[in-house]
């Protein structure tokens, strides 16, 4: 065959750019370093989306300190003028918010380095349970300052605030305006009437925050994903606000649609409330406009409205009274990998006598959601959870996400994470508890990843008994995260976590997001329960720790006695959180996290508590994550046990690879069972707020480790996989088109590199989002103890647009499944023999490398391509080629410390190749983050030796 039928064609280039969002263009452990490329920065105020609406502290920022050193009274603290020299000097973040109290030390210079090792613990002490804070320094409570003017005379006042974390006695001008019995819940709003209080020559707010305990309050808490945040996050997460104005306000603008099936027209309604702020009724003219995206026809409407003294009135324009708010062949909101992502944008004014008293302005997506069981088996007795979204049927390929470990915000850390998701094929993120600013959700918006939002887990939020008045916080927060959710066509799902709510939550809830007017499919639980009104949830969750990968394709065991199927992980059904524990970054990121001492305990002691884990010690059996001892077991007994940290590093990454893989193409495989087909598999978790090695496919500075590229490579918009069950190759089409063309060919190749194998399907074609099972079947070794490889090359009209590597031994892994179910990891019987490959013939590669002028992801404005190429003249195969970007000298030298430009996103990496075979690599970058250097691409693999070449251009 000629060798550019076996080099990585155009077209599989441009689905590699696709995945960076881009079109196509004409070692040692490092040093100790920050985890930021550049200093700090001033956010810009965030849009408010009302005239009436200003985010406090946006200008002059806010004075905190802890009670125990301000220990005068609310009264004092809150009049103007009061001293706060001495006070810590607090910027809004990029959602609008003060923040935590430990955000409010680190903007003042505490605690330096803070994820390094375990300089936090050093700082600021450990919790090791999830409950009340009992370290001293953030046991009491802190006082939040901010002074504001006053709006123009005659303009109502009113301070929101929209959820705390922890509980606050507020104050303004030396008045108590509530306490901590009513000013509580962390998405809950609260709004305040502070008009009679303001004083023409300025104004003084402070809160007192009262320590946060998620075992009593409905706030949040990080369960046992990470080392605990040691305040306990208590603090302000979303801006704190004044609403000003009259007699007139307008707020509350939404829009609600109706969507034919066949996505041809659209029904919207829209809805405004118009606020009298003054003791005698109000007449105005309310007026709503609807701009198509690209600039289209804007849809105007206006209605008189007259509302009573001190009163809100909701003006409704419907397609009854509206005729053109039924819309004909409306512009539809795709997830990213179906279509484009337009927006409308929705404007209302509220006016009176010809002048406008306020505006609101928002966006919002016309789309559809579906839910429905299917599938109904022996396992899932009701039918397994499946969605569709404008009428698509998707196997949902999400993550968990893990907000900043001390919540502050920033919209180019977001940017940069939807690059990562979308350069991997990730589709769904799930929140679980953690609900983010307004600009996250835009950003989803726009990007075109789906978004389940939930509850959270494993605290108060899932007692069975409330009082009164949690009672109703629990309907307000509803009706607050509903009212901040609807118009988000990202958002397509709302669940409860691991227990299905109680009737009266259920009510309640269901009551808040129907005020809301937040409209999405609710699933009861994230295990296999139900409730009242919803009924059967059709998920399930687990594992959680190491399993291997011929588990995922398991569809036959399970603990009959265990009606929730926690930890039948097995890829059927919809499994709302699961993966095989922990992730190992690269070299490069464990020298900015880990101390000398705890990189040599990493490869050493398997049974050292790992800090960077989370903070439940030495435990490695049942639910306890605090070591990387299973990963580490099934490493020794699969991989050899390793004699250094690099190789550590590298078997790891190996493994990791090979599991993420596996977990997502196991699902996909098995979409087209009849009986509870695989619908959807969520990585537990995406990302972490701080540098980690449990449950992350990228780490908190962007490192791309093995992880990530196992779950890249099987999300791969056109792809080929092996079934690791049936020996066989499936295809997959995840695009929003037919694809036609299609062959695959499977090669086994022996550790020698000798060709044992080599077949060719027929050519065929697949619809958008099909699967076909079985169009080839390897011939593999049968002999024990041989490891072989599998390489499916697939091609469109000839030209190849995906390659996939497998490495597997014909001793496989075995569970002990009698152990195993219901069981967070896999008991084994015994391991895959992968030892062979620490002894492949050492092979040649060549690279070159180029960097040109390409804008990507979050202000990239460079696009790297890399070609890489087996110049072996023996059949020996480069394994597992890692490229990565350097700051070097214009010699190809590599700058001395940490070297690694982080602002890459790669479009693949970690590749395979025989002699004669090239792969094109591409990665976007900040040409910033070179800092003045050469671009300088590094490469090395299982058995190969590290090369650097620079990139011209």
């Amino acid at each position: 065959m000629v060798q550019h039928a076996r080099t990585l064609g155009a077209a599989a280039l441009a689905l590699g750019l696709a995945l960076l969002g881009l079109q196509p263009p004409g070692a040692a452990a490092s040093p100790r370093s920050t985890p930021q490329e550049s200093a700090p920065v001033a956010f810009t105020d965030p849009p408010t989306g009302s005239s009436a609406l200003s985010d406090l502290g946006a200008t002059g920022g806010w004075k905190v300190l802890s009670s125990a050193t301000a220990t005068q009274s609310g009264a004092a603290i809150s009049t103007p003028g009061f001293a706060t020299a001495k006070w810590l000097s607090v910027a809004n973040d990029g959602g609008g918010a003060p923040g935590t109290e430990i955000n409010a030390l680190l903007q003042n210079g505490g605690c330096p380095d803070v994820f390094y090792s375990t300089t936090m613990k050093g700082c600021y002490g450990q919790l090791t349970a999830v409950g009340p804070d009992t370290l001293a320094r953030f046991a009491v409570p802190w006082w939040y300052r901010t002074d504001f003017a006053s709006p123009p005379a005659g303009r109502s006042a009113r301070l929101v605030l929209n959820g705390v974390i922890g509980a606050a006695d507020v104050w303004v001008n030396g008045t108590e305006v509530a306490t901590a019995a009513t000013v509580t819940g962390g998405y809950a709003q609260h709004v305040l009437d502070i008009t009679k209080l303001l004083r023409p020559g300025g104004n003084s707010l402070a809160i007192e925050l009262h320590p946060n305990d998620p075992n009593s309050m409905l706030t949040l808490d990080d369960v046992d994903w990470t080392q605990i945040p040691p305040d306990n996050n208590t603090g302000i997460q979303f801006p704190v606000q004044l609403q000003s104005g009259g007699p007139l306000i307008d707020g509350n603008a939404h829009v609600l649609q109706d969507t034919s099936a066949d996505l041809k027209s659209s029904r919207l309604t829209v809805k405004t409330d118009v606020t009298n702020t003054t003791g005698s009724p109000q007449t105005g003219t309310v007026t709503a406009t609807v701009t198509p995206p690209g600039g289209g026809a804007p849809i105007t409407v206006s209605s008189p409205v007259t509302v009573a003294a001190n009163s809100t009135a909701t003006v409704v324009f419907d397609p009854a009274g509206y005729p053109r708010l039924a819309l004909t062949a409306p512009k539809i909101w795709w997830p990213y990998q179906l279509g484009g992502q337009p927006l409308y944008t929705l404007a209302t004014t509220v006016s009176q006598g010809g002048a406008t008293l306020g505006s609101t302005s928002s966006t919002f997506g016309i789309r559809t959601v579906d839910s429905r069981l299917t599938g109904p088996s022996a396992a899932a007795p009701d039918g397994v959870r499946a969605f569709a979204v404008d009428g698509t049927p998707l196997v949902i390929r999400g993550g968990g996400w893990d907000p900043d470990l001390f919540l502050r915000y920033d919209p180019a850390d977001t940017a940069q994470q939807i690059g990562l998701l979308k350069a991997m094929g990730i589709n769904m993120v799930r929140l679980e508890g953690h609900f983010m600013p307004a600009d996250w959700f835009r950003q989803m918006d726009a990007a075109g990843i789906l978004v389940n939002a939930g509850y959270q887990c494993c605290d108060f939020w899932e007692a069975t008994s409330y009082t009164p008045a949690e009672q109703s916080l629990y309907q307000l927060t509803a009706q607050s995260v509903g009212t901040a959710l609807r118009d988000h066509p990202s958002v397509f799902s709302f669940q409860w976590s691991d227990n299905a709510p109680t009737a009266t939550q259920e009510s309640l809830a269901l009551n808040g997001f129907r005020a809301a007017d937040l409209d999405v499919p609710f699933v009861a639980s994230a295990e296999y329960k139900s409730s009242p009104k919803l009924g059967s949830s059709g998920e399930k969750e687990g594992p959680y720790d190491w399993v291997p990968p011929n588990y995922w394709y398991d569809t036959s065991h399970f603990d009959p006695k265990d009606a929730t199927r926690t930890n039948a992980g097995g890829a059927w059904g919809f499994d709302s959180e699961q993966g095989s524990g922990n992730t190992v970054p690269t070299l490069d990121s464990i020298g900015r996290f880990l101390s000398p001492a705890e990189q040599a305990a990493l490869w050493q002691r398997p049974t050292a508590a790992q800090y960077h884990d989370n903070y439940e010690g030495t435990g490695h059996t049942g639910y306890a994550f605090g070591t990387n001892y299973n990963l580490d077991q099934a490493i020794d007994h699969r991989y050899g046990t390793p004699t250094s940290l690099p190789q550590y590093v590298e078997e790891a990454q190996l493994q990791n690879y090979e599991s993420v893989r596996a977990q997502f193409e196991a699902f996909i495989d098995h979409s087209t069972n009849t009986a509870a087909p695989a619908t959807g598999t969520i990585y537990w978790q995406l990302n972490k707020g701080w540098p980690s090695m449990l449950w992350s496919l990228y780490n908190n500075d962007g490192d791309q480790a093995g992880a990530f590229f196992g779950a890249q490579r099987a999300n791969r918009p056109l792809h080929a996989l092996y079934a690791l069950d049936t020996g066989t190759v499936t295809l997959d089409n995840l695009t929003g088109a037919v694809q036609s063309g299609l062959t695959v060919e499977a090669k086994v190749y022996d550790t020698a590199g000798r060709l044992l194998d080599d077949r060719t399907s027929p050519t065929r074609s697949l619809a958008s989002q099909q699967v076909a099972n079985a169009v080839l079947r390897p011939s593999v070794p049968t002999t024990a103890h041989t490891v072989y490889f599998v390489e499916l090359l697939l091609r469109q009209n000839g030209t190849l647009v995906d390659r996939n590597t497998y490495w597997n031994s014909t001793t496989p892994d075995v569970t002990d499944w009698s152990r195993t179910i219901g069981q967070p990891q896999a008991v084994m019987s015994s391991y895959a023999d992968l030892k062979a490959l620490a002894q492949l013939p050492a092979a040649t590669v060549r690279t070159t490398a180029k960097s040109t002028a390409q804008a990507g992801p979050n202000g990239a404005d460079r696009l790297l391509t890399v070609t890489v190429t087996n110049t072996s003249g023996t059949p020996a195969v480069g394994f597992f080629l890692r490229a990565d970007l350097r700051r070097g000298t214009a010699a190809g030298a590599e700058l001395p410390g940490d070297n690694e430009v982080r602002s890459a996103i790669w479009g693949d990496d970690d590749v395979t190749l025989w002699p004669g075979e090239s792969e094109t690599l591409t990665a976007s970058y900040r040409s910033a983050d070179l800092r003045g250097a050469v671009p300088v691409v590094s490469l090395a693999g299982a058995n190969t030796a590290r090369t650097d070449t620079v990139a011209a251009g």
